[in-house]
C-alpha cells in the first residue's frame, strides 16, 4: 500500500494557511481534476478524492490541530478502517462539499458543474458524530491493537430506503419552497430592496415532504440500530487522543450523509509500570545486601519480563536502560526504552541478631558514606539518560 502523502503537500499550502488560502486551493484541485471534466481518468478521480480528503481534515479546526500533532496515525490513517476521511465515496465529496464553490445555484459559475444531477444545488445534510471513550491497557498501546466495539446508531430505514414515506414512495415537493430548501423574504429599505434566505420552516430545509409516513421508522427515514464496529489503532497512541471514523455516526433523517464516530483514548493505569512518552519506568527495589554484593534479578517489562544482572556496589538512584523495552513512536518507526530505578531498601524495624550484625559494620571505613565526583544525583542521571 502506498504510503498517503501530506496533507499540506496535496492542496500545495504551508501549515500557517488560512482557512480562506486552503478553502481556495482546494477549489482550485477540484476544479482541474472533477470527473465531469475528465471522464473515465482514474487518476484525475484517485487526484479529486485525494483532495477532498485533505480538505475534510485541514478545513476542520479540531482535525487539523490533531493532525499536525500527530500526522497521519492520529487520523487513524496508519490503521485504515474508514479514519479521517477515508472511506470517502464521490457522493460524499458532492454532498459535504459541493458548496464552496458558490452555493450551486442557476447563477454560480459551478452550479451546474458541481451539482448537476447531485441533489439540485442543495447541500445534502450530514448528521451528527457519536463519542465514545475507548479504555487501552499499556501493551494494547505500545504495540497496537484492532478492537470491536459495539455503537447504538442511527442508520436508514431500510423498509423506506431511508426517504420516511411508506414502502419508500417517493416524496411530495415542498409546496412553501418548491423544492429549494430555502424561502426567500424582500424588505424595502432605505437603500433599497433587500432579499434575505432562510431554512424553509415547512420542510426543514430537506425541499421534500412525506405523505405516508413509514411504518417501520415514523417518517424519519432512520432507526435506531446496534452495530459491532472493527477499530484498528494505531501503536503509540496517548490519553485524550483522538481519532475519528468517517460514515460511522448517525446519518441524518430521510437522507443524507452519516456523521463521524470519534474515539477518544483512555489509558489505564499499570500496575508497576509507568509510561513517560515513548519510554517506560520501573522501580526496582532491592536490599542493601544485594545492593553491595550484586545480583541478578527478573523485572517485569510490557508484555514480558527480562533478566538484568546488578552490579557489585550498585548505588540507590542508578538507571538501567532496557533498550526498544517502550512504547513504538506514533506515526513514526523508533520505539522508546524502559529505564529501571534502582532503590535501596531500608529495613523499617530490625531483629537483634540482624542488629548486632549491623552494630559490627557501622563502624567500618568501607561502610562510611564516601561519593566522588563520579557519583552523580538522581537530576544529573535522569538528565544523562536523555541527553
Amino acid at each position: 500500500m502506498a504510503q498517503k502523502r501530506d496533507y499540506y503537500e496535496v492542496l500545495g499550502v504551508s501549515k500557517s494557511a488560512s482557512e480562506e488560502e486552503i478553502k481556495k486551493a482546494y477549489r482550485k484541485l477540484a476544479v482541474k481534476y472533477h470527473p465531469d471534466k475528465n471522464p473515465d481518468d482514474k487518476a484525475s478521480e484517485e487526484k479529486f478524492k485525494e483532495a477532498a480528503e485533505a480538505y475534510e481534515v485541514l478545513s476542520n479546526a479540531q482535525k487539523k490541530s490533531q493532525y499536525d500533532r500527530f500526522g497521519h496515525a492520529g487520523m487513524g490513517g496508519a490503521a485504515g478502517g474508514g479514519f479521517g476521511g477515508q472511506g470517502m465515496n464521490m457522493e460524499d465529496i458532492f454532498s459535504q462539499f459541493g458548496d464552496i464553490f458558490g452555493g450551486g445555484g442557476d447563477d454560480s459559475p459551478f452550479g451546474s458543474f458541481f451539482n448537476g444531477g447531485r441533489g439540485g444545488g442543495r447541500r445534502q445534510r450530514k448528521g451528527t458524530d457519536l463519542r465514545i471513550k475507548l479504555k487501552l491497557n499499556l501493551e494494547e498501546i505500545a504495540n497496537g491493537v484492532e478492537k470491536k466495539i459495539k455503537v447504538k446508531r442511527h442508520v436508514a430505514c431500510k423498509s423506506c430506503s431511508g426517504n420516511g414515506s411508506k414502502n419508500g414512495t417517493d416524496l411530495k415537493t415542498c409546496g412553501t419552497c418548491q423544492g429549494s430548501g430555502q424561502v426567500k423574504r424582500v424588505q424595502n429599505t432605505m437603500l433599497g430592496q433587500m432579499v434575505t434566505s432562510s431554512t424553509c420552516p415547512t420542510c426543514s430545509g430537506e425541499g421534500k415532504s412525506v405523505g405516508a409516513k413509514c411504518d417501520a421508522c415514523f417518517g424519519e427515514g432512520r432507526v435506531l440500530e446496534e452495530e459491532i464496529i472493527p477499530i484498528k489503532i494505531p501503536a503509540g497512541v496517548s490519553n485524550d487522543m483522538q481519532l475519528s471514523m468517517s460514515g460511522k455516526g448517525n446519518v441524518p433523517p430521510r437522507g443524507g450523509v452519516a456523521g463521524d464516530l470519534l474515539i477518544v483514548i483512555e489509558e489505564e493505569a499499570h500496575e508497576v509500570l509507568h509510561r513517560d512518552g515513548n519510554n517506560v519506568i520501573f522501580d526496582l527495589y532491592v536490599s542493601f545486601v544485594d545492593a553491595a554484593l550484586g545480583t541478578s534479578v527478573e523485572v517485569p517489562t510490557i508484555g514480558g519480563k527480562a533478566k538484568i544482572t546488578l552490579e557489585a556496589g550498585t548505588q540507590s538512584g542508578k538507571i538501567l536502560r532496557l533498550k526498544g523495552k517502550g512504547i513504538k513512536e506514533l506515526n513514526g518507526y523508533s520505539v522508546g526504552d524502559q529505564l529501571v530505578h534502582v532503590n535501596i531498601w531500608t529495613p523499617k524495624e530490625v531483629n537483634k541478631e540482624e542488629r548486632e550484625l549491623l552494630e559490627k559494620l557501622r563502624d567500618s571505613a568501607n561502610f562510611a558514606p564516601q561519593p566522588g565526583k563520579s557519583e552523580k544525583g538522581f537530576f544529573h542521571k535522569v538528565r544523562d539518560m536523555f541527553s
